[in-house]
């Protein structure tokens, strides 16, 4: 499929991937390639965005203040698990560093797409059909976040008060200025 993402949906991807990693995440998820998106220089979500009078740094804003997925110490002492004492064992078991990730080589790699994110990717080939395009530019992943409603994506985009139809219009309006700087479609 990447093969048929425009120059500014491959750099948001790489994007995401590096937004991910400095969130502390194990995965990209679909609100790492609403960023990716947004935040790539002169990109058509960049534009978009930015015609529905937001800047870019609100979403990255919204996106860094999610919710993280990783359970911390009181959490888990709310319901009777004393995390120094797994932390413990698992070293005994494992070795030093266990739950760390430092013994893991592979961290530095890709890290994977979760299943949002995927899912994200998957509507967005979806929505460059639907335009008749070839190719698939960050435009067509916003309307994949704003489509999908059960992911974190689509509730930045909707903390930011960004309904479906304005954000179509939005990217329509940024096709229709020329998007030479970003995704070379072959036909709009």
């Amino acid at each position: 499929m990447f093969e048929k993402f425009a120059t500014d949906a491959r750099e948001a991807v790489v994007r995401a991937q590096e937004a991910a990693r400095t969130a502390g995440s194990d995965h990209i998820g679909a609100e790492h390639l609403l960023l990716g998106a947004v935040i790539t220089p002169g990109s058509v979500a960049g534009r978009a965005v930015e015609r529905l009078g937001l800047r870019t740094g609100d979403v990255v804003v919204l996106v860094r203040h999610l919710p993280t997925e990783v359970l911390d110490a009181e959490a888990l002492a709310a319901v009777g698990v004393d995390l120094d004492a797994v932390r413990a064992q698992a070293e005994a078991t494992f070795g030093p560093g266990a739950l760390d990730g430092t013994r893991t080589p592979q961290r530095r790699t890709h890290l994977p797409f979760d299943a949002a994110a995927k899912k994200t990717l998957e509507v967005a080939l979806r929505e460059a059909v639907r335009f008749k395009q070839r190719r698939i530019d960050t435009g067509h992943l916003l309307f994949a976040c704003a489509r999908l409603d059960e992911t974190r994506a689509h509730d930045v985009l909707d903390r930011l008060g960004v309904t479906p139809q304005a954000l179509r219009q939005a990217v329509v309006a940024v096709w229709a200025d020329g998007d030479e700087t970003s995704s070379s479609h072959d036909s709009h």
